[in-house]
């Protein structure tokens, strides 16, 4: 090879080395170039990484020193929660799932004092030995090993019942013990000697409570009978002295020997019916009344006081409320009695009205019934208004130092309503007056409301004078019922002024200031007016000596029940229409408002072929009371006989056979109870049945039910009253025998 090839040829390699190098420096160049790239890459990676150690660094600082402050806070919770488990009294362990003790306080293990096995890690099973082989626990006849297995059944069961057991002390520990959903059990052990103690210290109190109540049942009605007999010849003898020949001072005393004997009764009575309800033994007896005639009775019982004391009673009975419920008629006419006579008592000035509304329940077909009692009296401050319902509470006022009573009446009234499942209440505003009412929830005995009388349109305009506006506003309702419209007047000369020919029918109250009724009739007939005219009256003997009665076609006892009211209005409706009215119409004296001819006494017709007269046998006693029962039935055509025991009254009845017996209950020997099963096994033997009256100063509840159910027939309570006698015995009186009252029956 030639020099210039070889050049040639080193030239190219050359060449080619330099390319190479360039090209491996230009590899390299990117390769730096790429490295430095991953260089920064990594190193903003590192930084990064750097900071999210120091981030968790920072955070699991803090977690160490939180998790540092939590176990210093559990350890200082475990500590105080020990300390406190350990400071109380009762017994507190913890028990693992094997029933192991893993600890227990002092007051658990001072149980087990001496006893270096009793300790944790100690089984249930050896705790239970423990007790019994050492005398710990008192067992009684119980054997250990039956005793410990009871103890182990309740142990395991899921949830352990409470238990009681009896340490060796006497002391009294209740076990109550909780498992864990892990099996580990938590432990109470707590010492209840005392509540033990306390509850047989209460037992003992009860006893001799009980013991106590019994007695003092006993002495209400030893009282209650030893009181009643004499009270029966005090009243009885009264009432006997004021049918004698009496000068007006004699009347007066004696009336007011009745009168305090009978208020004596009323206290002895309130007194009873509170012992009744304390001691939980009174019972209610339902059965259907009208609500509206016993509070219209209730009423009319109470007018001859509110009069004397120019008072008006008037009832607002819901024209669309039942009147016919299923309830105790005796207890709610005592609630009544009380609420109502508490008003009149109370009350100088105004009226008192009873409202009575109601609210029906479809479903049940139960009324729940209110009933507000509204006086314009003295009223009762406001702090004192809840006193009245105390026990012998009076509100202490020197107002009502006037007012007698024992102050339990509203107290009665109270329970006997809570009983009923009602409630009572009261409001009142001094000086100006009280409301005092109740609610109670009845079932209805009949229809819905009273059916309304149909008018046949002869009563259009009806003008009402009376001179109290609840009056007035009361019967105004009553007529818009009929359809009927009222122009109402406050006196009578409002009333001439606005009598015109538009006008059907006055209604006027009887006794109004300036003018009354009667007068009131007499200027409307002198003014030529023959506009029929109804007058309301609380008196209506004052009527029938007046001249103007002919002048009436009616005459309504006030209060006048609304039946009676639209049964008066029909009839004078079909005068009317039939146009017969005279001057002298006769006048229909409604004196028993909402009293049915049922509720009357039966009276017999005389026999003029009668050829004895009545025999009447009376067992009894008392001298007195036999003195007084003659006295009361001296006027009457009859044979009378006396007892002085229950074996003279048997003998007397086989001897004289009476028609009727009047049985004493508490005589020596024999009581009357007993002479009367003695008879009633007589009549099985000879036939017949004679009526027994038991004659009693018992009035505790139960007392009838016991007495009637020894054969008697009916049920009279000291003080007797002659007119109940009278009754009796004329009701008795069999065929073929002379009439006992027959100045009466032949009237």
């Amino acid at each position: 090879m030639s020099l210039a090839n070889k050049l040639a040829q080193e030239r190219r390699s050359r060449l080619a080395a330099e390319r190479l190098l360039e090209q491996k420096q230009a590899e390299l160049h990117e390769a730096n170039r790429k490295l430095g790239h991953h260089a920064r890459k990594l190193s903003d990676e590192i930084v990064v990484t750097r900071a999210k150690v120091q981030t968790v660094q920072d955070e699991n600082q803090r977690v160490k020193s939180d998790l540092t402050v939590a176990n210093e806070k559990v350890e200082i919770a475990e500590r105080r929660l020990w300390h406190s488990i350990e400071a109380i009294q009762d017994g507190f362990a913890f028990f693992d799932d094997n029933s192991r003790m893993v600890a227990a306080n002092p007051a658990y293990m001072a149980v087990f004092e001496g006893l270096e096995d009793i300790r944790p890690g100690v089984s249930y099973v050896e705790i239970l030995q423990f007790l019994t082989e050492e005398g710990i626990v008192d067992i009684g006849d119980q054997r250990p090993a039956a005793w410990r297995e009871t103890m182990l059944d309740r142990w395991q069961s899921p949830e352990p019942e409470q238990a009681i057991i009896r340490l060796w002390t006497g002391a009294y520990i209740k076990l109550i013990d909780r498992r864990g959903h892990g099996g580990d059990v938590v432990s109470l052990a707590l010492n209840i000697s005392d509540t033990v103690r306390y509850e047989e210290q209460l037992k003992e109190a009860r006893r001799k409570a009980e013991a106590a109540n019994r007695a003092k049942s006993s002495f209400l009605a030893n009282m209650s009978h030893e009181i009643r007999t004499p009270m029966n010849g005090v009243v009885g003898m009264a009432e006997l002295l004021q049918d004698t020949r009496l000068t007006d001072e004699q009347l007066l005393y004696a009336n007011t020997i009745k009168n305090s004997g009978e208020a004596l009764l009323v206290i002895i009575n309130d007194v009873l019916d509170y012992s009744k309800i304390e001691a939980e033994k009174l019972v209610l007896h339902p059965e259907p009344f009208d609500l509206e005639r016993c509070i219209h009775e209730l009423i009319m019982l109470m007018h001859p006081k509110a009069r004397d004391q120019g008072l008006d009673v008037v009832l607002d009975y819901d024209l669309f409320l039942a009147t016919e419920f299923i309830g105790d008629p005796g207890r709610l006419r005592q609630v009544l009695t009380n609420l109502m006579g508490n008003a009149i008592k109370f009350t100088k000035v105004g009226q008192v009205v009873v409202r009575v509304t109601g609210v029906p329940d479809a479903e049940s077909g139960n009324v729940t019934v209110h009933v507000a009692v509204e006086d314009t009296g003295i009223g009762i401050p406001a702090d004192k208004i809840d006193h009245v319902f105390g026990e012998f509470n009076q509100v202490d006022d020197e107002r009502n130092r006037m007012f007698e009573g024992t102050g339990l009446g509203l107290a009665i009234s109270q329970k006997l309503i809570r009983l009923m499942g009602g409630e009572i209440w009261a409001d009142s505003v001094e000086g100006v007056g009280s409301t005092f009412g109740f609610q109670i929830t009845m079932p209805v005995a009949g229809c819905d409301a009273p059916a309304k009388p149909a008018l046949s349109g002869m009563l259009q305009r009806v003008m009402v004078v009376d001179g109290t506006e609840i009056s007035r506003m009361i019967v105004q309702k009553q007529l818009a019922l009929l359809g009927v419209e009222t122009v109402c007047c406050a006196n009578a000369v409002e009333a001439l002024e606005q009598l015109d020919g538009r006008i059907d029918l006055v209604l006027s109250d009887h006794m109004m200031p300036d003018m009354d009724g009667l007068a009131l009739t007499m200027a409307i007939r002198e003014s030529g007016n023959d506009v029929p005219i109804i007058i309301q009256s609380a008196n209506t003997g004052q009527i029938e000596s007046d001249a103007a009665r002919n002048e009436l076609c009616a005459v309504l006892h006030k209060p006048v029940a609304r039946q009676e009211l639209f049964a008066t209005l029909a009839g004078l409706e079909d005068v009317l229409r039939r146009d017969v009215r005279t001057a002298a119409a006769p006048v229909v004296d409604i004196g028993a408002a909402g009293l049915s001819p049922e509720s009357t006494p039966r009276q017999r017709t005389p026999q003029p072929s009668a050829q004895r007269s009545m025999r009447v046998l009376a067992a009894e006693d008392n001298r007195t009371n036999r003195l007084v029962f003659g006295k009361m039935v001296k006027a009457l055509d009859i044979t009378l006989e006396f007892a002085a025991n229950g074996h003279e009254a048997v003998d007397l009845y086989q001897s004289f056979a009476p028609d009727i017996v009047f049985m004493d209950i508490s005589m020596p020997g024999m009581d009357g109870k007993e002479a009367t099963q003695a008879i009633r096994k007589l009549e099985k033997i000879s036939g017949g049945h004679v009526p027994i009256i038991a004659m009693t100063a018992h009035a505790l509840n139960g007392d009838d039910e016991s007495i009637l159910a020894a054969g008697l027939d009916h049920y009279m309570t000291k003080p007797l009253r002659k007119a109940l006698i009278h009754d009796h015995i004329r009701n008795a009186c069999p065929d073929g025998v002379r009439a006992p009252l027959a100045e009466i029956d032949s009237a």
